[in-house]
């Protein structure tokens, strides 16, 4: 039996990464998937590639790694797009849109928001259509096992932890490092099974919740200045997104 940790959404949160690493190193788990949105809304986009690239085997794209490394308008995007490296932009370009295998007979699938997108945003009370829709194959997905659906898919870009069994399926949402909106603690994922194996065999996931130093992170943003600095702190403080009446807007990049 193998265990692979899932993070996702670590937004530039550098204790909360820090702790979750901690944890997972601790579990003696080895294989680490990261399901994107690794920069942006927190004050450390650099640093946070920086341990992202040392400690994950696998890395998918999130909405903002696609969209930071573009020309923005936003005087906001534009302070964290100057806390990184020319040669980080070329890393998060880079970055691949999903990836998938199999694991104790089933095909798990993991990307950042959909199947058809990372910036379609799906929530565990949406309609089950759209539930069901994440387990499709679209010419974006790796289709590894050709026209086989996922059996398992787990993503990240709500922030809200959560997992559904849907007909047969297991959908999975690894919630938030570094900018969670369910609890204010750090959120990750734990599958376990026979990684690789085609046949049948025992598998489980865990949600797991990892307390962090906020008030660490709230110091390193004010220290940087960075802008945004009260909704950031109330984010990360009361687990309330800051966008809250528009929050099913799919457009607001999250």
């Amino acid at each position: 039996m193998e265990k692979i940790a899932v993070i996702s959404d670590i937004h530039g949160n550098i204790p909360a990464l820090e702790s979750v690493l901690a944890d997972i190193n601790s579990k003696n788990i080895r294989r680490i998937i990261c399901l994107g949105d690794i920069v942006g809304k927190g004050p450390q986009s650099s640093m946070a590639i920086k341990m992202i690239e040392k400690h994950c085997e696998s890395v998918v794209r999130g909405n903002w790694d696609d969209f930071f490394p573009k020309p923005q308008e936003s005087a906001v995007i534009k302070w964290h797009q100057n806390q990184v490296t020319k040669e980080q932009m070329n890393y998060l370009k880079e970055l691949p849109f999903s990836v998938e295998f199999m694991m104790s007979g089933k095909l798990v699938r993991m990307f950042h928001a959909s199947p058809r997108s990372e910036y379609e945003r799906i929530r565990p009370g949406d309609p089950l259509e759209r539930r069901l829709s994440m387990f499709e194959n679209t010419e974006l997905t790796q289709n590894i096992s050709e026209n086989r659906e996922a059996d398992v898919v787990c993503y990240g870009d709500i922030h809200d932890a959560f997992q559904q069994h849907i007909k047969g399926k297991t959908l999975c949402n690894a919630g938030s490092v570094g900018n969670p909106l369910d609890l204010t603690q750090a959120s990750y994922a734990i599958l376990e099974g026979e990684y690789g194996q085609q046949e049948n065999g025992v598998f489980s996931i865990q949600l797991v919740r990892v307390p962090y130093d906020i008030d660490l992170s709230i110091q390193l943003a004010r220290e940087a200045e960075m802008p945004e600095l009260q909704e950031y702190i109330q984010e990360l403080t009361t687990a309330q997104y800051r966008g809250l009446k528009n929050r099913a807007d799919n457009r607001h990049p999250q």
